[in-house]
Order: C-alpha cells, then structure tokens, then sequence
C-alpha cells in the first residue's frame, strides 16, 4: 500500500460526508505508512511533547528529497501523521522547512476538528521533522564541505 498524492487526498477528503467518514479516512491513510526500517521503534526516533507515543524516521535521498516512515499506538495520530507525509512527499527538504502545514489542515478543515492535545502532538512532529531535516543538511553540507578540503 502506498500514501496518495496531495490531490487524491482532498479529493478523497472532499468526498466525505461527514466527519465520521473521513475519521475513517484518516484511519484508512495512517494503515497505509510505509514501514521499511525494522528500527524504527528506537528510542531515537520517539517524538517528544505528544500524548501518544510516535515514531518517526527520516532517511535523506540523493535528489533533495526525504523518506518519511512513521507510527503510532494512536490510529487517529497515525492517520494524522499519513497526512503530514502527504503533504511534505516530494518535497526538497528546504521545501520542508517553510512549508505552512496549518494551510493544508486548514483546507481539510482538520484544525477544527482535532482535540488541542492532537494539536499540540501534531506541532510536535512538525518541529521534530524540521529539527531532522536541518541536522541533516548541516550533516550533508559538513559532508561535502570535508570531500572538498
């Protein structure tokens, strides 16, 4: 099973008719996170400051781009999670850094519909996510550097 694309995911979200269903969508997208790493349950990658607990792993690729992988003892967070990945899928990791996630959830009316302790875990992943990917391309821009010297 793979995540969709931005647009199948509103489209699909769109399609809807109430909130209980897209509940359910959202259950739907958070089975469908890939698992590649057998580790990812370590200690490392637990993000901090949500009720649930949450795993989330970042591999880098050589394009710009990241590999997302995540879970959670939490369906609604996974899903939430799912959504995140969907919306960041793609993206240059500077892309990542800047992006407006509220803008998306705003658009998929989630904002109004998440409790503020989701909300809270939420911001909590995108602030794990961004600290990643900046330790990341400080990692890759040391990494270059020294291949220079």
């Amino acid at each position: 099973m793979t995540l969709p694309e931005k647009e199948k995911l509103i489209f699909n979200f769109n399609r809807c008719s109430n909130w209980e269903e897209k509940y359910l969508y959202i259950i739907e997208l958070g089975r469908k996170i890939p698992v590649i790493s057998k580790n990812l349950h370590n200690p490392e990658n637990m993000i901090g400051g949500c009720q649930s607990h949450v795993w989330i792993k970042i591999t880098p690729k050589p394009d710009g781009t990241v590999i997302f992988e995540g879970d959670s003892d939490s369906i609604i967070v996974k899903g939430l999670i799912a959504i995140i990945f969907i919306i960041y899928n793609n993206l240059l990791m500077s892309d990542i850094m800047i992006l407006d996630i509220g803008y998306w959830f705003n658009k998929l009316s989630l904002t109004q519909h998440i409790t503020p302790t989701r909300s809270q875990g939420i911001e909590a992943v995108i602030r794990s996510i961004r600290h990643s990917i900046k330790k990341i391309s400080k990692n890759s821009f040391e990494h270059a550097n020294n291949r220079n010297k």
